[in-house]
């Protein structure tokens, strides 16, 4: 049974009994049996674990982990310290400066920092095999992390969604391209995603993101 500890237990209980999610189950207990996945078995569900239901106040949404050895540990983006940043993550460091004046640059890649304020770092699939990205596409992640959506889209306090690469109504959606080497100079370069979302905040009386991470 899946345990987040947070108040996301209830929200997707529904889902993690649905068939949909036994068949993932088997299906990722046979990929860990004979297979390099990434990320740890323990640490599939720490975008939800690190940022509860109630604290969402934005949502970046990436496609699958990294697949390379020691970088993904449940959070979209995000790599554990010691790990060099990946060129999206490092991309994603230039549009902030740019943006907000925040230097991230040479530092490290966990962006623990971010989820624990607030931002939901949530990728469409939350496990992959190793070397081969999208390898766990259409397993059955899509239909949980849809769930996810659909209850934050629900919600009456506002929420920002970064997509990179729902519906508007009473919450702001951003979209651009992809944060990568192949589509960063064609629309995420200058978005000022960052500095949007902090004044949609504000407006709605939540408090902003501090985009810095740890030193």
């Amino acid at each position: 049974m899946v345990n987040i500890g947070n108040d996301w237990d209830v929200l997707l209980a529904d889902e993690f009994q649905s068939e949909n999610y036994q068949q993932l189950r088997q299906f990722l207990i046979q990929e860990y049996r004979t297979h390099t996945v990434y990320p740890n078995m323990y640490d599939i569900f720490n975008a939800l674990r690190y940022t509860a239901y109630r604290d969402v106040k934005a949502v970046i949404i990436g496609q699958d982990p990294y697949h390379g050895e020691g970088q993904a540990h449940g959070l979209s983006f995000s790599v554990r310290r010691g790990v060099a940043p990946p060129p999206s993550l490092i991309n994603i460091f230039k549009e902030i400066k740019d943006d907000v004046g925040v230097d991230n640059l040479g530092k490290h890649g966990e962006l623990t920092a971010w989820a624990q304020q607030g931002v939901l770092l949530l990728n469409a699939a939350l496990t992959v095999r190793a070397g081969q990205a999208n390898s766990h596409r259409n397993k059955g992640w899509e239909q949980v992390t849809d769930a996810v959506i659909r209850r934050l889209n629900e919600r009456e306090q506002p929420v920002v969604f970064l997509l990179w690469g729902v519906t508007e109504s009473k919450h702001l959606v951003l979209t651009c391209a992809h944060p990568s080497p192949l589509s960063a100079f064609n629309g995420f370069f200058g978005c000022k995603h960052f500095s949007k979302t902090n004044a949609f905040l504000v407006r709605n009386g939540i408090a902003p993101i501090d985009w810095s991470i740890a030193p």
